[in-house]
C-alpha cells in the first residue's frame, strides 16, 4: 500500500479532536503500519479525548531523533467528510493538516526499514489535541522532548516547499472587570462603569501591537453590562497576543500586567486569567546547520520561512531541541472544507526524509 492509499484510508476516519472514538481509530491505523518496523508502542490513554501515541524504536547508539505529528482534525462528524483527487491534488480533511504529514513520516520510516532491515533511534509521537491548543499533550510532549537531540515536525510545507524555522509564540487571556451597577437615569454619578473601564483597557492593550516587530494583541471578544438604563457592573475582554521573539514576549506581558493593575475608572477592579499556550520558536544557527546538512544529503534546495501560526514545534523548540517544522506535503485550505494537498509534494517530502533518515542510520548523526 503506497502513500496515496494510506492517506485515503486515514482521511476516511473522522478524527475531530473531541471525537475520541475516531481519533483513537486513526491512531490504531498508524500503529498497524508501524508494527512491522519493530516499534514499541507506548499508548498514553485519555478518557475524554483521544489517546497520545509514542512509537519508540530500538536503540542503536545514534543521536535520538523525534518525528512529531497530531492525529486530530477540526471538523465534527457530518460537517466535512470526503475524499477526492485529480491529477494534481488530493482533497479532504487532514490531507495537509496533518494526516498527510503523518503519512510522509510513516512512508519514510518504511522506506528506511525496507533498505536496511531496521530503524533505530528514530521515534514518532502522535498527539490527539493539537488543534485545540495541545492543552493535554503539552506536558507530555515537553517532557519527552528532553530525550532527543533533533525533532522534525510534519505540518504542511510552504508553497515553495519551505521548511519552517520560526513560529510566533501565543498567549490567550481573559480580563474580568468589576464595577458597580446603578440606575443610569436616577443615580448615574454613583455608578462605577465596568464597560468604560474595559474600553479603556482595550485601547491600551491594542496599543501594544508592533507590526514591525511581529507582535500583535487582539481583543477578539468584548462583553459587558445588563441593559441601556443600568451602569455596567461587569465586563470581560478575551484577548490573544502573538510575538516573534522572547524580548517582545516580555514587553507584551509587562504591558498586559500594567493594564490589568491600572484602574482608568475609579472604583473598578480587574482580574486576569489565562496563560502562554505555546512559546516562541525562534530561528537559530543550529537549525541553519541542520538544514545545510539535509540539503547536502538529499541534493535538494531547502528554502525556509517563519510563520505567525503555532504548532507543537513551539513546544519542542522551547525545550531546547533543534527543531524544524513544515516537513509535510504542501497544501492549502486547511481548517476549511476546501483543504487540499499537492500530490507531487508527497513524493518530494518522502524522498527528502528517507535520504536524511538513511544517513542518520548509517552515520549516527545528521551533520
Amino acid at each position: 500500500m503506497g502513500w496515496l492509499e494510506k492517506l485515503k484510508e486515514a482521511v476516511a476516519i473522522n478524527s475531530y479532536t473531541r471525537n475520541k472514538k475516531g481519533v483513537d481509530a486513526t491512531g490504531e491505523l498508524f500503529a498497524s503500519w508501524l508494527a512491522p518496523l519493530g516499534y514499541e508502542l507506548r499508548r498514553h490513554r485519555r478518557e475524554l479525548i483521544g489517546d497520545h501515541w509514542h512509537f519508540v524504536a530500538p536503540e542503536g547508539g545514534r543521536e535520538k531523533i523525534l518525528l512529531l505529528g497530531h492525529l486530530d482534525t477540526v471538523f465534527a462528524p457530518g460537517l466535512f467528510e470526503r475524499w477526492e483527487e485529480d491529477d494534481r491534488w488530493v482533497y479532504g480533511p487532514g490531507v495537509c493538516d496533518m494526516k498527510g504529514g503523518n503519512v510522509v513520516a510513516v512512508e519514510a520510516l518504511r522506506a528506511v526499514h525496507a533498505a536496511l532491515g531496521r530503524v533505530e533511534d528514530v521515534d514518532l509521537l502522535l498527539v490527539s489535541d493539537e488543534e485545540t491548543g495541545s492543552d493535554d499533550s503539552r506536558i507530555l510532549t515537553s517532557g519527552l522532548a528532553k530525550d532527543y537531540e533533533k525533532c522534525f515536525v510534519f505540518e504542511a510545507a510552504g508553497p515553495n516547499m519551505e521548511v519552517v524555522v520560526g513560529r510566533k509564540g501565543i498567549g490567550t487571556f481573559e480580563i474580568t472587570v468589576e464595577g458597580r451597577a446603578v440606575h443610569a437615569g436616577t443615580r448615574y454619578a454613583e455608578g462605577v462603569d465596568a464597560n468604560l473601564e474595559a474600553a479603556q483597557k482595550l485601547t491600551r492593550l491594542v496599543g501594544l501591537t508592533d507590526l514591525q516587530k511581529g507582535s500583535t494583541v487582539n481583543v477578539g471578544r468584548m462583553e459587558g453590562g445588563v441593559g441601556a438604563n443600568t451602569v455596567s457592573p461587569r465586563a470581560k475582554l478575551l484577548l490573544e497576543m502573538r510575538y516573534a521573539d522572547n524580548r517582545e514576549k516580555e514587553r507584551l506581558l509587562k504591558g498586559l500586567d500594567e493594564t490589568v493593575r491600572t484602574a482608568f475608572v475609579e472604583g473598578t477592579k480587574a482580574v486576569l486569567s489565562g496563560s502562554i499556550q505555546r512559546d516562541v520558536m525562534e530561528p537559530n544557527p543550529w537549525q541553519t546547520k541542520l538544514i545545510g546538512a539535509m540539503a547536502r544529503i538529499s541534493g535538494r534546495s531547502l528554502p525556509t520561512e517563519s510563520r505567525g501560526g503555532v504548532s507543537d514545534a513551539n513546544i519542542v523548540a522551547s525545550a531546547g531541541v533543534v527543531t524544524l517544522d513544515g516537513l509535510g506535503p504542501y497544501g492549502d485550505g486547511d481548517h476549511t472544507p476546501h483543504e487540499r494537498a499537492l500530490k507531487k509534494s508527497f513524493e518530494e517530502r518522502i524522498d527528502l526524509m528517507t535520504k536524511v533518515l538513511l544517513y542518520h542510520q548509517e552515520h549516527g548523526v545528521i551533520e
